[in-house]
C-alpha cells in the first residue's frame, strides 16, 4: 500500500515539477516574438486491478503541448504580409510626392520662368538683354528637368538595389527554414514528441519571410513543412532550400526583377507572381507609379521641345534669317529620342529597332502645335508573319505585315498616332520582341540648342511675312499682319505677292489653292477668283491673314517678306502663348496642366496606399489580437497556474512524506 501510495506521490510530484517549469518558460517567453504559449497535458497511468477493483496508479504527462491555431496563425500572416506591402509602397511613393509638390524642386517655377522670359523678350524683341534672359530661364527650365529625371532614375537605383537586399534576406529565412526543419525532423524521430521552441522558431521565421514576400505552406507527415510562393513555385521543401536570385529583366536590363535558380539554369519570374510583402510593394511601386511618373516627365519634357521647335522654326531671326536661309536655326531646344530595347532573348541577328518622335500636329483654330504621346510604353513583336504593337498601359494593340504598314495602321487606328514612328535596321525575326519607350528618360536629354545660346539673335522672334492694304486703297478693309505654317512658301524678297480686289472676288493667289475660313468652317478653292467675306481667314502657301471691312474695286493687299521686322514680335507672342496652350495629349492639356496631373496622380495613389495601409493595420491588429488571445502569454493566467502546480507539488510531498511515514511504520513492526 505505501509503495502505491508512494509511486502515485512520485507520478503528481513529476507531474506539478513539470507543470511550474512550463509555465516558467511561458513567463521567461512572454515578450519573446513568435512564442506560442504551452501546457502540459496530463494522463492517467494504467490503474491496478485489486479485489476491490481497479485502482488509480497516477498520472504522466503524456505531452506539452503548444496552444497553436494554424487558422489564426494564416490570418496574422496574411494581414502582414499585405501590410508588409503596403508599407514599402507607401514609403516609396511617399519620397515620391514629396520631390514632385516641392515648388522650388519641381517643374512649375522653372515653366513660369521660362515663359516669363518669352514674354520680355515680346515685350522688347530688340533687346540683346531680353534675349538672354529668356535663353537663361531656358536653361534653367532644361536644368530642372533633368535634375528631376536624375532624381527618378535615383529611384529606380534604390528600387533595384531594395530587389537585391529581399532577395538576400529571402534566401537567407529559406536555408535557416530548412534548417530548422531538418532539426524537428531528428527531434521527432528520436522522441516522438513535438520540438514546440522549433516550432515557434520556424513559424517565426516563416512570418517574417512573409514580411517580404507572400507565401504557402503545406505540413509533411515527417514534421517539416514546404514553403511556396507565386502560383506554387517552392521556396523550401523539406530540408532543401531553393535560391532566388536578382537579375537584370529580359525586356529591360536597367531594371532588376527575380529569378529563381533551377536544374536548367536560372528561371526569369513574371513579377505578376510576386505578390505580397515589400517584395512586392517596390515592384508594384515601379510598375504602377514611378513608370507613370518618370514618362509623364518625359512626355512633358519632349512636347515642350517639339511644339516649342516647330512655333520657333516659324520664325525670323534678329538678323533677317528665315527656315531655309543659311545660319538660320530651327530648333531652339535639343532633344534626343526614344529609347527601344531589344529583348535578350531575341533571336542571334534580330534586327535593330529604332524609333523617331513624328512632328507635332497643327490646331487652325487656336494656332497651336501639339503632341499626341503618352504615357506609357509600348512592346513590339515580331511572330514570323505579323509585327503588332502593344501599349502596355491598356494593352490596345496594332498589326501590320511590315513596319511602314504598322506604322500606317497606328496612324489610321481609332486612337491615332502614338507621337512616334518606327524603323528597323535588318531582317525581323520571329521570336523577337522590342521595349519602346517613348518618354522614358527623355528629359535628360532636353537641351538648350548651344548655337541660340552663343547668339541671342538667332531667337526667331519675328514672323517671316507682312501684310499690308495698298496705300491708294479706297474701301475701309484692313488686313492682319499675317502668320505662317509648317511648310509655307513666303514671297520672295522684292517681290511681293498682291492681292486685287474687284466685283467681289480677290485675285492674285497665282497657282496656290486658297482655304477660306469663316466661323470656323472651312471652303477651299483652287487657283483664280475667292469670293471675299467679311472677317475670313485666308490661306495659301502656308500663309494665313484675315481681311475685315469693306474694299473697292481695285483695292489691293500685299503679302511681303518681313525684310525690317527686327522690332516685329508676332512669333515671340506665338512662343509666349504656347504656355496656356494645349500643347499635349492630343490638344487636351498644357504643360502646366500636365505637371499638375502628374503631381495629383501621384499625389491620390500616396493618399490611397495611406487610407489602405491604415484599414490593413487595423485588419493585422485583430488578427493578431484573436490569435493572441489563444496562443500569447496571459501572465496573470500563468500567475495562477504558478499558485496551481505549487499547491499540487506541496500536496504531492506531503503524499511522499505520509507514504515514507506508512513505510516506517510497516518496518517499524517487522522490526
Amino acid at each position: 500500500m505505501g509503495s502505491g501510495i508512494y509511486s502515485i506521490g512520485v507520478s503528481a510530484l513529476n507531474n506539478a515539477q513539470l507543470g511550474l517549469a512550463t509555465t516558467g518558460h511561458n513567463i521567461a517567453n512572454a515578450n519573446t516574438d513568435g512564442y506560442n504559449r504551452q501546457r502540459i497535458v496530463q494522463s492517467t497511468n494504467i490503474p491496478t486491478l485489486t479485489g476491490s477493483g481497479y485502482l488509480g496508479t497516477g498520472a504522466y504527462v503524456s505531452t506539452i503541448e503548444r496552444i497553436y491555431s494554424g487558422f489564426l496563425a494564416r490570418q496574422v500572416t496574411t494581414a502582414q504580409t499585405t501590410l508588409s506591402a503596403l508599407d514599402a509602397y507607401a514609403a516609396a511613393i511617399g519620397e515620391l510626392n514629396t520631390l514632385l509638390s516641392d515648388r522650388n524642386a519641381g517643374l512649375e517655377s522653372a515653366l513660369e520662368g521660362f515663359f516669363a522670359g518669352v514674354n520680355q523678350v515680346a515685350a522688347n524683341p530688340t533687346s540683346l538683354t531680353t534675349r538672354q534672359t529668356m535663353v537663361s530661364g531656358a536653361q534653367s527650365l532644361v536644368a530642372r528637368f533633368q535634375t528631376l529625371n536624375d532624381q527618378l532614375n535615383e529611384q529606380y537605383k534604390n528600387v533595384n538595389s531594395q530587389i537585391q537586399g529581399y532577395v538576400g534576406t529571402i534566401n537567407s529565412f529559406g536555408q535557416q527554414i530548412a534548417k530548422i526543419n531538418k532539426q524537428i525532423v531528428d527531434a521527432e524521430a528520436i522522441s516522438g514528441q513535438p520540438p514546440n521552441d522549433l516550432y515557434d522558431q520556424r513559424d517565426q521565421m516563416i512570418a517574417e519571410l512573409n514580411k517580404l514576400i507572400g507565401t504557402q505552406t503545406s505540413i509533411n507527415t515527417n514534421g517539416s513543412v514546404n514553403v511556396f510562393f507565386g502560383n506554387g513555385q517552392p521556396l523550401v521543401v523539406g530540408v532543401a532550400a531553393t535560391t532566388l536570385v536578382a537579375m537584370p529583366a529580359s525586356g529591360d536590363p536597367t531594371r532588376l526583377t527575380v529569378g529563381i535558380v533551377n536544374v536548367g539554369g536560372t528561371q526569369e519570374l513574371p513579377e505578376s507572381l510576386l505578390t505580397g510583402g515589400a517584395l512586392s510593394g517596390v515592384l508594384q511601386y515601379r510598375s504602377e507609379t514611378l513608370d507613370a511618373a518618370s514618362n509623364s516627365l518625359g512626355r512633358i519634357a519632349v512636347s515642350m521641345a517639339i511644339t516649342f521647335n516647330a512655333q520657333h522654326a516659324l520664325g525670323q531671326d534678329l538678323l533677317g534669317r528665315i527656315d531655309g536661309d543659311t545660319g538660320f536655326v530651327a530648333d531652339f531646344f535639343n532633344l534626343g529620342t526614344p529609347h527601344v530595347v531589344a529583348n535578350s532573348n531575341n533571336p542571334p541577328g534580330a534586327a535593330t529597332v529604332t524609333a523617331s518622335f513624328l512632328p507635332p500636329s497643327y490646331n487652325g483654330e487656336d494656332s497651336t502645335f501639339y503632341t499626341n504621346l503618352t504615357t506609357s510604353d509600348y512592346r513590339l513583336d515580331y511572330d514570323g508573319t505579323t509585327l503588332t504593337l502593344t501599349r502596355l498601359s491598356d494593352k490596345v494593340s496594332w498589326s501590320g505585315a511590315t513596319i511602314a504598314a504598322l506604322n500606317t495602321a497606328i496612324d489610321a487606328s481609332p486612337q491615332g498616332s502614338q507621337g512616334f514612328s518606327i524603323a528597323a535596321g535588318g531582317a525581323m525575326l520571329a521570336g523577337s520582341s522590342y521595349l519602346i519607350q517613348p518618354t522614358r528618360n527623355v528629359a535628360s536629354t532636353i537641351a538648350v540648342n548651344p548655337t541660340i545660346a552663343a547668339d541671342v539673335r538667332q531667337i526667331a522672334v519675328a514672323t517671316p511675312i507682312i501684310a499690308s492694304a495698298g496705300t491708294a486703297n479706297t474701301g475701309t478693309a484692313t488686313i492682319s499682319p499675317g502668320s505662317v505654317m509648317t511648310g509655307y512658301t513666303p514671297p520672295a524678297a522684292g517681290a511681293p505677292v498682291t492681292l486685287a480686289y474687284a466685283n467681289g472676288d480677290l485675285t492674285g493667289f497665282s497657282s496656290y489653292p486658297v482655304t477660306v475660313t469663316v466661323n470656323g468652317v472651312d471652303t477651299t478653292y483652287a487657283a483664280g477668283p475667292v469670293p471675299y467675306t467679311n472677317g475670313a481667314t485666308y490661306s495659301f502657301a502656308g500663309m494665313n491673314f484675315t481681311i475685315s471691312g469693306t474694299p473697292r474695286n481695285g483695292d489691293t493687299f500685299e503679302i511681303a517678306r518681313n525684310s525690317n521686322g527686327v522690332s516685329d514680335n508676332r512669333n515671340a507672342l506665338l512662343l509666349a502663348k504656347m504656355q496656356t496652350g494645349k500643347t499635349m495629349a492630343g490638344h487636351t492639356a498644357t504643360f502646366s496642366t500636365a505637371y499638375s496631373q502628374l503631381v495629383s496622380d501621384a499625389g491620390n495613389k500616396g493618399a490611397e496606399i495611406q487610407t489602405v495601409q491604415t484599414a490593413q493595420q487595423t485588419v493585422l491588429d485583430s488578427a493578431v489580437s484573436a490569435r493572441n488571445s489563444i496562443s500569447g502569454v496571459n501572465l496573470d493566467e500563468e500567475a495562477v497556474n504558478l499558485i496551481q502546480y505549487q499547491q499540487s507539488y506541496q500536496a504531492a510531498a506531503r503524499m511522499l512524506e505520509i507514504a515514507s511515514r506508512l513505510f516506517d511504520s510497516i518496518l517499524a513492526i517487522g522490526a
